[in-house]
């Protein structure tokens, strides 16, 4: 095979004016080329992509935009699907899985079930959820080795046996180890992480789902998505100064809210993508996942070749130049909705407190925060994270505390660095950021998510210390970053963290304001500026990466039946075939209700491989709408109030079946799927709420639980904690067919209402099954 570089030389000669030479009909065969450096056998197949979309272009016979062809290029059946956005089902054949370790242990655990020997895709495992950020980079990964040896030996030993590329602790962050390695233009990937659409910087579809979606995949199963409806936003004039890509989705957030996205994916596209990094893009569309996007995606462009090419991967876009037609949107394409954002106007942004979609200017927070008593005294500054660890973030945050450094001034604020992979933190620390930023005050942790999903051991303040931190994260929800319900976390782009952590206060604003050096004069932060990409190569840094063997079927896989942090997987109970009668109320929710309410992180992270251990968290950060309280809910049975895991361990000891209410979007947040494991684990049947976020309704619906919405939302304040619930009708349950809900109170009184849901008939299948998992068993016996 003759590589894409020289084949494109040929074509260039024919096509020039230049002196013609006889091609061989072998030169005009296209090479092959690796999906990643880790895989050389599996290829990119943009043919099939492009005989997709053709066949669906012809069916539909409109422009398409690239959301479109990227997600109906993967088509099971492009021929016969049936494709409305927001309404049908498609069926897909995503290119890869990629799993973080927290996640990973319930699929490969729930793949063990399955009787599989060996994954249909290419998939990883990326070790990054576990490390406590604590004392240091070097000792905190040291400490996450020892601690969780038994998590990462199942890891490691599984990915062995079935074919799973393993990625060790200290490699770094998940999206960011994609975007260097596996995510290029046009792919469709799945992750078991909700910032999966990282990968869109990049021009893929990257979409984050619970493990049992993962699972599917793995088993060579078409994954069923509901055909996304496509929300335009267009760029326009050009970033400058302090303004940064974070500032864009900061800014989209604040249009579209926490839910403004659900059910769609959001294509950037216009003149003012070009002034934009890839690793930028990357930030983009990585922080979708707050307002409920389906995922995000950019073009395929120059910056993303540059990117390629410094990676080690030109042979990816020489071939991504071959098919750019198809990894563009075509003109004139039609979009549900359109955002306009002109970029030469957009100001720096911080968002937060508590909700990731409260958005001010950074010129206005100073005085926004005295106005709503938050805290404006910024106790600790945290740059990095999925979202903002690039080596340009990093290069734009040590060209703000270089110009500190320079008039004698350290952080006033604590302040953390966080690098997103071993590559970054070997080229930062080659090329002296990493030194600049310990020099002004910072602290680099270890290669890993950390603060950002609440591995802190925070030690600055006592937990109800009402205080303000300043993260280059993505989200900020009540007690996310430090299980402080009283941290005021807010989200901005890593050099306004860096400045803000220098002055100590959310009252400066680096456009206008002025800093006192160490000899007494005042001086202003010039805006920041870096290179997106090392001038030398990157350093990749130590080895981290493990290739599963080609044989593994003799790899033995340990799970001790003592152990505390896994457990086996036993089936859940199929449906009996009755009405769901007399449920009782566990809890009726009050407001937002993330998955971080539902089944917290932190301390919590060490029992995602063991149900019922990590059962013991569940809905513990929601709040009780009869009695304003988290964690405390009336046991309807002995009129006491206790735990919520109690109360639903005590119901299902009786035998009672339970429901729980919720509000709107209930279930935002993570892609965790324990928060739907749990409830199905301590005999829930049933959510109800206003609306839901899609992975977790998705998420519920695989576990076997029925996510149900009132069909009309006012009827939420029909029902009391105290009532009993029926849904009734279960035996005609069919697509598109509301449920009924009788509404027994005390008493003696009823109502009935009616419910909503947006099962189709195979995910009906699951209810009746059990779960997705025990009807692919089923499946497979009636294959056999």
């Amino acid at each position: 095979k003759v590589p894409v570089l020289i084949l494109s030389f040929f074509q260039h000669a024919l096509n020039s004016g230049v002196r013609r030479y006889h091609v061989a009909p072998v030169l005009c065969q296209r090479a092959k080329v690796a999906m990643s450096h880790f895989e050389p056998n599996e290829h990119i197949n943009y043919e099939k992509l492009e005989k997709n979309i053709n066949i669906v272009r012809k069916r539909l016979d409109r422009p398409l935009t690239l959301s479109e062809k990227i997600v109906y290029g993967h088509l099971d059946d492009p021929a016969k699907q049936e494709i409305e956005r927001g309404k049908t089902y498609l069926r897909l054949r995503p290119d890869r899985v990629a799993m973080q370790d927290a996640t990973a242990q319930m699929a490969m655990l729930q793949f063990i079930s399955s009787g599989l020997p060996k994954v249909a895709v290419p998939s990883t495992i990326h070790c990054d959820h576990l490390i406590e950020a604590q004392s240091g980079g070097e000792k905190d990964l040291r400490r996450a080795k020892d601690i969780n040896q038994e998590v990462y030996n199942f890891l490691a030993t599984a990915g062995a046996k079935y074919g799973v590329g393993f990625w060790k602790p200290g490699s770094g962050i998940i999206h960011q180890i994609i975007l260097e390695n596996y995510s290029y233009p046009g792919v469709m990937l799945i992750g078991t992480d909700s910032h999966t659409p990282n990968g869109g910087g990049l021009g893929g579809i990257c979409i984050g789902v619970g493990g049992a979606d993962a699972v599917d995949v793995m088993a060579g199963i078409p994954w069923e998505l509901k055909c996304p409806k496509v929300i335009g936003v267009k760029l326009t004039g050009k970033l400058s100064g302090w303004t940064s890509p974070k500032d864009v989705i900061l800014k989209v957030a604040g249009i579209l809210t926490v839910k403004g996205g659900t059910g769609a994916i959001i294509e950037y596209h216009g003149p003012g993508v070009d002034s934009i990094s890839c690793t930028g893009m990357a930030t983009i569309c990585n922080m979708g996942a707050e307002i409920g996007a389906t995922t995000s995606v950019f073009p395929y462009n120059a910056r993303m070749k540059k990117y390629l090419g410094k990676t080690g991967r030109a042979d990816i876009a020489a071939l991504a130049d071959e098919f750019q037609q198809h990894l563009v949107p075509d003109s004139g394409c039609q979009y549900d909705q359109v955002i306009e954002i002109n970029l030469s106007e957009l100001k720096p942004h911080i968002n937060g407190p508590f909700t990731p979609d409260l958005a001010h200017p950074v010129s206005d927070i100073g005085a926004v925060a005295e106005k709503e008593g938050w805290p404006v005294d910024i106790r600790v500054g945290l740059i990095g994270s999925c979202t903002n660890s690039s080596y340009e973030d990093m290069g734009r945050s040590a060209a703000v505390a270089k110009q500190a450094l320079a008039h004698g001034l350290k952080c006033k604020s604590k302040f953390t660095i966080t690098p997103g992979s071993e590559q970054i933190r070997a080229t930062i620390e080659r090329d002296g950021y990493a030194q600049i930023l310990r020099d002004v005050g910072g602290l680099v942790l270890a290669n890993a998510c950390g603060p950002c999903i609440g591995q802190w051991d925070r030690k600055d303040i006592k937990k109800g210390e009402k205080n303000t931190i300043v993260t280059s994260y993505n989200r900020n929800f009540t007690g996310r970053n430090d299980a402080n319900p009283e941290t005021h976390a807010f989200v901005t782009s890593p050099e306004i963290v860096t400045a803000l952590s220098i002055a100590g206060t959310l009252k400066f604003n680096p456009e206008t304001d002025y800093l006192t050096g160490a000899d007494g004069k005042k001086f202003k932060l010039q805006a920041p500026d870096a290179d997106e990409l090392p001038k030398l190569e990157f350093d990749p840094g130590q080895d981290t990466y493990q290739y599963p063997p080609k044989d593994g079927s003799g790899q033995h896989v340990d799970v001790s039946p003592t152990s505390q942090r896994l457990q086996l997987l036993e089936p859940f109970d199929k449906w009996d075939g009755k009405d769901l009668e007399d449920m009782l109320i566990l809890i009726k929710v009050k407001g937002k209700c993330t998955t971080d309410h539902i089944s917290a992180a932190g301390p919590w992270l060490k029992f995602r491989g063991h149900l019922d251990n990590i059962s013991n968290n569940l809905l513990i950060g929601a709040i009780n709408i009869e009695n304003g309280k988290a964690n405390s809910v009336r046991n309807a049975l002995t009129q006491e109030f206790g735990p919520v895991p109690d109360t639903a361990r005590y119901y299902k000891k009786m035998g009672v079946k339970w429901a729980v209410i919720g509000d709107e979007n209930y279930g935002e947040g993570s892609s965790r799927e324990h928060a739907a494991l749990e409830p199905r684990h301590l005999g829930g049947r049933v959510i109800i709420t206003k609306s839901f976020a899609r992975i977790h309704e998705t998420n519920l619906k695989k576990q076997g639980l029925l996510p149900l919405t009132f069909a009309d939302p006012a009827d939420y304040n029909k029902i009391h904690p105290v009532d009993k619930l029926s849904i009734v009708g279960l035996a005609d349950f069919a697509p598109g067919k509301p449920l009924k809900c009788i509404i027994k109170h005390p008493n003696g009184s009823q109502e009935t209402i009616m419910l909503n849901h947006t099962f189709n008939e195979s995910q009906i299948e699951w209810f009746q099954a059990g779960s997705a998992l025990n009807r692919m068993k089923e499946l497979q016996q009636k294959a056999s």
